[in-house]
C-alpha cells in the first residue's frame, strides 16, 4: 500500500484502537493526527480550544492532515477533520478512506465511560443530552463519512475483514 489510509467517523468509534491494529496487520505506521496537532501545539487540545477557538483549531487540523500524505501510515483522523475546508476532497484523492460508522447508541455508551473533559464539544453533557448531540452531529457530518472508499460496521466487522477490504479496494483502484 503506498498510499495512506484515513480513519474517519464520530468520536469513540474507535478510530484510534483500530488503527493500530490495522497499521500491524498492514505492516504500516499509524498516526493518530490529534497526537501530532497537540505535538505541534505544545498544548492539550481542549486547552487549544479554550485559548484560540475552535476556527484556528480547524485551520490548523486541516494544515496538519495535508502535511500526512506522503505517510505510508493508518491516520486516525479527528472525528470532525473530513467536515471542514476541502478536507474530505483532499482525503479521498490522496488516500485511501474508511468511515467506521457505530449507531449513535453505541457511541453514546462508549462515550460515557471516555474522559469527556478531553473532548472540547462535549462539556457538560451526559445522558439523553449527550444522546441527542451525538444524533444530531451524525445527522450533520454524515454526507461528509459516507463519501469514504469503505463503510466498517465497527462492531460486527473483523480487523481481517477490514484488511482485506482495504485490500481489496486497493487493487481494484
Amino acid at each position: 500500500m503506498n498510499k495512506p489510509i484515513f480513519l474517519i467517523g464520530f468520536m469513540g468509534s474507535g478510530k484510534t484502537t483500530v488503527g493500530k491494529k490495522l497499521a500491524n496487520c498492514l505492516h504500516m505506521n499509524f498516526i493518530d493526527l490529534d497526537q501530532r496537532i497537540v505535538e505541534r501545539i505544545g498544548m492539550s487540545i481542549p486547552e487549544y480550544f479554550t485559548q484560540y477557538g475552535e476556527r484556528n483549531f480547524r485551520e490548523l487540523e486541516s494544515q496538519i492532515l495535508k502535511e500526512q500524505q506522503d505517510e505510508r501510515a493508518v491516520i486516525s483522523t479527528g472525528g470532525g477533520s473530513p467536515c471542514f475546508f476541502d478536507n474530505m476532497q483532499w482525503i479521498l484523492e490522496n488516500g485511501i478512506s474508511i468511515y467506521l460508522y457505530l449507531t449513535p447508541k453505541a457511541l453514546h455508551t462508549r462515550l460515557q465511560q471516555s474522559n469527556i473533559a478531553s473532548r472540547p464539544a462535549l462539556q457538560g453533557l451526559r445522558d439523553e443530552a449527550l444522546l441527542q448531540f451525538i444524533e444530531e452531529k451524525l445527522d450533520e457530518r454524515a454526507p461528509f463519512y459516507k463519501q469514504a472508499h469503505i463503510h466498517i460496521d465497527q462492531i460486527n466487522t473483523s480487523l481481517d475483514t477490514i484488511c482485506q477490504s482495504i485490500e481489496t479496494y486497493a487493487k481494484n483502484k
